[in-house]
This record gives structure tokens, C-alpha cells and sequence, in this order.
């Protein structure tokens, strides 16, 4: 049996630049993980399948779920003709823009890769993982990277200071592809990228909140209130930092120290059925 830990990942910015001829965006955002993660184990079982356990009534057993189509792509790839049983221990809520399905996948890339002893770098396993979705090659790598192109061009940066993260995602369900439909790049306010590498590089806490930012935060906030409400409240109750991840709709809050990371917690318990108060991974 192979254990593998998929942590969620935060955008401390998330800006987007233009419209690819592909028909993707060209972003360039920084991003981190954090102390919340699934945890997925691995198995050669008889049969040659993929087959996906999960505890977790919303995570899918077939190919809507990217560790599914990571497995798969590996055993087709490397002509493996044994099966893989995969068990997935979902804590990373779905559908939250922490990239949990994407930490997943890359998980798998990583557990079959030792399952099986394909001796295949972490780079090999950023490519690969490139073809199951924009997010998965940070996810392999894990820590702090500025991420280019469609996400899949990575700079790794050192660790933002330690702190606390409270995270709350609301019980609303956002599109990524329906937000990114409503960009409109002659009005926007981006996210100074190179101001936050450098209060990273300074170990810079207070210059790092200051430089957070997402330019698809005010879209997401226009088509569900409940996102700016959570925000507004993450920002009363003391939070150093406050930014919706991703396409959303899970916010989160940065907080230098426990006390008041408590407070912001218990603030929003009650308000939101999806709360977590955890450490910045380093």
C-alpha cells in the first residue's frame, strides 16, 4: 500500500492577461499550499481497471474524477495491465477553487509512479499532469510558485511567512468556465505580481496582504452575494488578508496570530457551513 497527501492550494493573486488563441486565458498568479489535504492510498489489485473509494458521497468513482484520469493515463501510457485501487479521504470541499480534484490527480501521479517503480521525475509528472488540467503541475510540486501561460509554467518562490489561513466556502456552486465568460480586460484592476514575490522574498507579512488580489474576485462577488458577505466579514472581525481563491467560491482569510485566527473562525461558524482554520504549509 503507497500513501500519498494531496494538499489544497490557495491564489494569493490571481491575474489574468489575454485571450489564447487555444481559447484558454493567459494568467500569471502566485499560489501556495496549505495545511488542508486529502488523503489518498494505492493498491495493485486483480482486474485491469481503475477503481476509485471515497467515503465522500459527491466525489465521483469514474472519469469526472481527475485522479481517475490520472491513473488511467499513467496505466495507458505505461502499458501497466494490473489494476489500481485508489482510496480517496476526502477533506478539501468540492467544487471550492482550492484545487482539490487537481491535488488529487497529481497525488496519483505521484502514488502510481511509486506503485509501480516507473521512475519518472517530478518533472515528467508536471508534463503529464499538464494534459489533465491547468492546476495539476503546481500540484505536483506543491509550496509556492508563480504560475504562468495556462497555469502550467512554474517559477517556485520561497514560502509565504508562517500564519494562519481561515478558509469558508459558502453552499453555492460557481462555474470556473462561467466566470471566466464574464471577463472583460479593459476593466479590471490586476494584482501587482512582483510587489507579493518580493514581500515573499522579504519574509514580508503585512506587504503580503497588502499586495493580494484576484481579478475574477468582483465577478464571482456579482453573481453570488453570499462571497462578498463572508469577505466583509473576514474583514471586520480583524483578518490581516482577505481573498476569494481561484474562480471561488471559498474565501480566504490570512491572520497573524491564533487568537485572532480563533476569532475569525468562530465569526464565521454558524454563517457557513464550510469553515477551517489552518497553518500555511512551508
Amino acid at each position: 500500500m503507497i500513501y500519498e497527501k494531496a494538499p489544497a492550494k490557495i491564489n494569493l493573486t490571481l491575474d489574468v492577461l489575454h485571450k489564447r488563441d487555444d481559447g484558454y486565458h493567459e494568467v500569471e498568479m502566485v499560489m501556495t499550499t496549505i495545511d488542508l489535504a486529502d488523503r489518498l492510498s494505492f493498491e495493485i489489485i486483480n482486474g485491469n481497471r481503475v477503481e476509485i473509494a471515497s467515503e465522500n458521497r459527491f466525489v465521483p468513482n469514474d472519469k469526472r474524477n481527475l485522479a481517475y484520469q490520472a491513473a488511467t493515463l499513467l496505466k495507458e501510457r505505461f502499458n501497466i495491465q494490473k489494476g489500481i485501487r485508489i482510496f480517496l479521504d476526502k477533506h478539501i470541499p468540492v467544487a471550492a477553487g482550492l484545487a482539490g480534484g487537481s491535488s488529487d490527480a497529481a497525488a496519483t501521479l505521484r502514488g502510481v509512479n511509486r506503485l509501480f517503480d516507473l521512475g519518472l521525475s517530478l518533472e515528467d509528472l508536471q508534463e503529464i499532469g499538464a494534459e489533465i488540467g491547468s492546476d495539476v503541475p503546481f500540484c505536483v510540486m506543491g509550496g509556492t510558485a508563480i504560475a504562468k501561460g495556462r497555469g502550467e509554467k512554474l517559477t517556485h518562490l520561497p514560502s509565504p511567512p508562517p500564519c494562519w489561513v481561515v478558509l469558508a466556502k459558502p453552499d453555492v456552486g460557481v462555474s470556473t468556465k462561467d466566470v471566466y465568460g464574464k471577463v472583460n480586460l479593459q476593466n479590471m484592476t490586476h494584482p501587482n505580481n512582483e510587489a507579493l514575490v518580493q514581500s515573499l522574498k522579504k519574509q514580508d507579512f503585512y506587504n503580503m496582504c497588502q499586495q493580494l488580489g484576484n481579478v475574477l474576485e468582483p465577478i464571482t462577488m456579482d453573481m453570488h452575494s453570499r462571497v462578498r458577505q463572508i469577505k466583509e466579514r473576514m474583514q471586520k472581525t480583524g483578518a490581516d488578508g482577505v481573498l476569494m481563491s481561484g474562480s471561488g467560491p471559498t474565501v480566504f482569510a490570512l491572520v497573524s496570530r491564533k487568537e485572532k485566527a480563533d476569532r475569525v473562525y468562530n465569526s464565521l461558524r454558524g454563517f457557513c457551513s464550510n469553515v477551517y482554520s489552518v497553518r500555511m504549509l512551508r
